[in-house]
């Protein structure tokens, strides 16, 4: 067995290092914040309660998750494509990685600083310190060079290897990755022609539902960003680990390639209760929104017959004959597949938010924050927990122990229980109409605020039961690092031998990225146009 290239992995281990460093000061953040929101404690005056929100929100759904995936990402490239990243490719990764760190410790001083108190989303007209606009600046451009570099390794490889299918991980680290180059356009737009010349007072007002728009242009597609490299995860990783084979590689090539055409034209369902977009567009990415469903659903199809047939080869008998023999010991497995499990409410969550009626009820609401507590907090954190167990051992050539195993497997059962408590609050209470983003306050003790109280009280229980896994996770990933010395496999599954054969088609990139744009520009060109004509502009407002 060939071990992982020590440059690549310095690379790799750097990313993710930096990813749970983040989480660990978002989880931080997250905990304070969840303390005064149930009343259960005061901050010291040199810090404020959206402060935190916004710290927290950018250092777990920004920050942890771009460097994990990009990390996880390079990884397989290097390991499919070659066998090690080429010069060029692995320089590109480094650069990236810089200027994303350059940008996150700016961000992050500017809004410990109370300088850019806007949360993740920052909406305008609220105005933060131009600084913290160039910092989120600087993230992107640096995850642009990362993904330049997995692009480079990947046609070299083609060029290399003409007329032969490319890697599925590397096929679905492509399709990652040029979601997320297409998706942060819009952001970058945002910020660098709008945000940053307002701050600086270059000029007076901003265009307020043109800068919503252009930011839920990145903000919808940025969940698949998050999602599809625990997809990969559950494809390409888990049917190894359970000593099973890829359902089949046509199916999961071609579920990316939907996510693609279909998880970027859909930002105005975030935006169905506000003013200045026709209601015909918001029906039209509505529909496009509810497209995503289809290669949702043919991912947990292939996941569950990949489990059926690795059953069937073991002797299960029976409907559910199969769920007896799955590895539950095994925490590369269990983290994972706790994250699928909980992605079937976690979806029913989103049809509800992307559906007009039922949006208007839980519109702005707590509803939502449990719906992406359960997404990205729950089915896609506990993916990423599960790859750190065999990922580190991996690129640092060590092994995981049967006690780290063990600490895994508790530490992800803590998780599922802190989050089942806070996120089932969050989601209740949501329905009585508590709103979101807002700090401790019981409106005057209005009856209504009254009743909400023992929900925001169990918020926090759950949130201190969540920070304990992520002290617990930080201190396996030290452990990890502290393994003993050894050879670890990459997990890469192999094709079914039933599989049908996989169609070329499917690697027609120019094709694919065509349907794309055009689907973009179809959902977005004439709203733009009317928004921009009909412009709404107001000045910069500081609300803290």
């Amino acid at each position: 067995m060939k071990s992982f290239d020590r440059q690549d992995g310095k690379l790799v281990l750097a990313h993710i290092l930096f990813a749970f460093g983040a989480l660990l000061l978002g989880g931080i953040a997250g905990m304070m914040q969840g303390m005064v929101r149930g009343g259960a404690s005061i901050l010291p005056d040199f810090i404020g309660y959206y402060e935190l929100l916004t710290a927290h929100g950018v250092l777990m759904a920004l920050i942890f998750t771009t460097y994990f995936i990009v990390g996880f990402l390079y990884s397989g490239v290097s390991h499919t494509l070659g066998g090690k990243l080429l010069p060029a490719a692995r320089k590109l990764g480094w650069a990236g990685y810089i200027l994303m760190s350059v940008g996150t410790i700016i961000g992050v001083a500017v809004i410990l600083a109370g300088q850019a108190t806007v949360l993740y989303t920052f909406y305008a007209p609220m105005k933060a310190s131009p600084w913290f606009y160039i910092a989120l600046a600087l993230v992107v451009i640096g995850s642009w060079l990362s993904g330049f570099g997995m692009f480079y390794q990947y046609r070299q490889w083609r060029k290399a290897n003409t007329g032969k299918l490319s890697p599925l991980f590397a096929y679905m680290s492509v399709v990652t990755m040029l979601l997320w180059q297409i998706a942060t356009i819009g952001v970058a737009v945002e910020v660098v022609v709008q945000l940053i010349p307002w701050s600086f007072g270059w000029v007076d007002t901003v265009n307020v539902v043109l800068s919503r728009t252009l930011f839920w242009y990145f903000g919808h597609p940025l969940v698949y960003f998050w999602l599809l490299p625990a997809y990969l995860c559950w494809y390409v990783v888990i049917p190894k680990i359970i000593g099973g084979r890829i359902f089949s590689d046509a199916l999961a090539r071609l579920s990316f390639m939907l996510f693609l055409l279909f998880s970027i034209p859909v930002g105005f369902h975030h935006q169905l209760m506000e003013p200045g977009i026709s209601s015909f567009w918001k029906f039209l990415q509505v529909v496009l929104t509810f497209m995503v469903i289809i290669p949702s659903l043919m991912t947990a199809f292939s996941m569950f017959a990949t489990f059926e047939l690795f059953g069937r080869s073991k002797g299960a008998k029976g409907l559910f004959g199969w769920v007896k023999v799955l590895p539950w010991k095994d925490v590369r497995f269990f983290a994972p597949f706790m994250g699928m499990l909980i992605f079937i409410p976690a979806g029913a969550g989103g049809i509800i938010n992307a559906s007009n009626q039922m949006n208007a009820v839980v519109h702005n609401t707590l509803w939502v924050t449990g719906h992406f507590h359960l997404t990205v907090a729950t089915s896609v954190a506990l993916t990423f927990f599960g790859i750190v167990y065999w990922l580190i051992p991996v690129v640092t050539g060590r092994v995981l122990t049967p006690r780290m195993n063990r600490l895994g497997i508790i530490q992800t059962l803590i998780w599922c229980v802190g989050m089942f408590i806070m996120s089932g609050s969050m989601h209740t209470v949501g329905l009585l109409g508590s709103p979101r983003r807002t700090a401790y306050t019981t409106y005057d003790d209005h009856p209504d605020a009254v009743l909400w109280m023992p929900y925001h009280v169990a918020m926090a229980v759950g949130g201190v039961i969540l920070f304990i896994g992520v002290v617990l996770i930080i201190s396996n990933v030290i452990g990890l690092l502290r393994a003993p010395k050894g050879e670890t496999e990459y997990p890469i599954g192999e094709v079914s031998e039933s599989a049908d054969h996989t169609p070329k088609y499917l690697e027609r990139w120019g094709l694919w990225i065509g349907i794309a744009v055009a689907l973009i520009l179809f959902a977005y060109t004439i709203p733009l146009i009317d928004i921009i004509r009909n412009s709404v502009n107001a000045p910069g407002v500081r609300t803290w």
